[in-house]
């Protein structure tokens, strides 16, 4: 079985160890994408300044994050905006910070990229200091177009793909980020097929899910809502025109996972399914967005401002700064909050007792901003998106788990979905497919 499709579970702040995102480039892109909710952040900081990490930044950053750990390898994950606008020298800097902790610490390096600026250079570069690459592509040409456009209006396909083929040219480890939205989520074999056509193994699905912001939010010169409140009524605003519609999401995975199911098991590795299979064994989630609370997977800005999560850059989620705060204080702040053990403690009654629950366990807190059939706050905006999706594959999952507790290969279910499945296989084979 394969469980980790690009991230872990440290990554994703699912384990005992702390994650943080750096944002070396703050939001800073040469895209601007219809549904990116953090090109807006530029207005949380002054006029005119760098949007640049500094030495001085990266430095702290690097020395107080891996001394925070608990364990022997440390994950960095670069994303904005867009870091590769820094160009190679800045991450040649961060290899050269490192390298004095590599001694004791197994260092991996993630990059987050809309892969419009690799060329072979950056590609030989990401080769070579082994850097995993999660680059965003969101299908076809008319689909990728339809959201994913410069600042002049112009589609990015053709230099997203350009980026993605020489990824592959180089062999660089990589996964892919497809933000589902309105449109998007009407047409997902068009999507899956051509991932697939394109050689990708390893997909996430990510749904766009944004609110307009409120007069309070829009004050700072943003235009979208911050996290829902999950110990009082909102006011309800309705959503942004290109997020994707709950049960839309739900059947877009849904038709996803039947053609994954037969044709695709141990070749196309989707990280909403694994999440699914990993839940329905009973592991803890190892993604933020399914596990009981939230709190140990933070965001380093470009100036050192450390924010509660990459999706609550808001003043009122601000920590403090990676120059002057202690990580321990800083992480205490954000598990002791609202924000962290209320993800758990605030669920509404009926996702307490939902079916599915250990599954979903209530989604992102950003998006509960829905209520119940009987006004409780705190419903999840995709939840009946996500019930159908859980429900409609608990079947299958019931056949992978059997399959794994008698040691054999995941992929088989579509041996088992043609018919009777009756295999024989001595031990040492059954070692082998484990």
């Amino acid at each position: 079985m394969h469980t980790d499709s690009g991230k872990t579970a440290a990554q994703e702040g699912g384990g005992k160890g702390l994650h943080i995102v750096a944002k070396p480039a703050g939001p800073a892109c040469n895209l601007a994408c219809d549904y990116c909710f953090y090109l807006e952040k530029q207005a949380l900081f002054p006029a005119g300044t760098s949007l640049r990490m500094s030495d001085a930044v990266l430095q702290a950053f690097i020395d107080k994050y891996v001394a925070s750990q608990p364990t022997q390898e440390v994950e960095f994950v670069w994303q904005g905006g867009e870091p590769t606008l820094l160009g190679l020298d800045f991450f040649r800097r961060v290899v050269d910070l490192q390298r004095p902790h590599n001694s004791r610490t197994t260092i991996r390096n993630s990059l987050q990229t809309n892969g419009t600026l690799l060329d072979d250079e950056w590609c030989r570069f990401l080769k070579e200091h082994s850097f995993m690459v999660g680059i965003s592509l969101d299908g076809p040409q008319l689909i990728h177009d339809r959201y994913r456009r410069d600042r002049k209006g112009q589609g990015s396909f053709e230099r997203a793909t350009r980026g993605l083929r020489l990824l592959q040219q180089h062999g660089v480890e990589y996964n892919v980020m497809a933000s589902v939205a309105r449109e998007t989520a009407t047409q997902p074999l068009e999507v899956y097929s051509f991932l697939k056509a394109a050689g990708v193994e390893f997909i996430q699905f990510a749904p766009v899910v944004e609110r307009p912001a409120d007069q309070q939010t829009a004050q700072f010169g943003l235009r979208l809502a911050p996290p829902a409140a999950l110990d009082r009524m909102e006011e309800q605003h309705g959503v942004t025109e290109w997020s994707v519609e709950p049960e839309a999401y739900g059947d877009f995975l849904i038709t996803i996972f039947e053609e994954w199911v037969r044709h695709d098991v141990g070749t196309v590795f989707v990280m909403n399914f694994e999440w699914a299979l990993n839940a329905w064994i009973g592991n803890p989630s190892p993604v933020c967005v399914h596990a009981k609370q939230c709190g140990r997977s933070l965001v380093v800005e470009h100036d050192g401002s450390v924010y509660a999560c990459d999706h609550c850059v808001y003043p009122q989620y601000r920590l403090g700064n990676i120059l002057t705060d202690p990580l321990s204080f800083m992480v205490e702040q954000s598990l002791q909050t609202q924000f962290g053990i209320s993800k758990e403690t605030a669920l509404p009654r009926s996702c307490k007792e939902c079916e599915v629950l250990a599954a979903c366990q209530g989604g992102c807190p950003k998006h509960r901003f829905n209520r119940t059939f009987d006004d409780q706050i705190g419903l999840h905006y995709l939840c009946p998106g996500y019930k159908k999706f859980f429900r409609h594959i608990r079947k299958y999952l019931h056949i992978m788990t059997q399959l794994l507790e008698n040691g054999l290969p995941v992929s088989l279910v579509m041996e088992a979905l043609k018919g009777p499945l009756a295999i024989s296989i001595d031990p040492k084979e059954r070692r082998q497919a484990l």
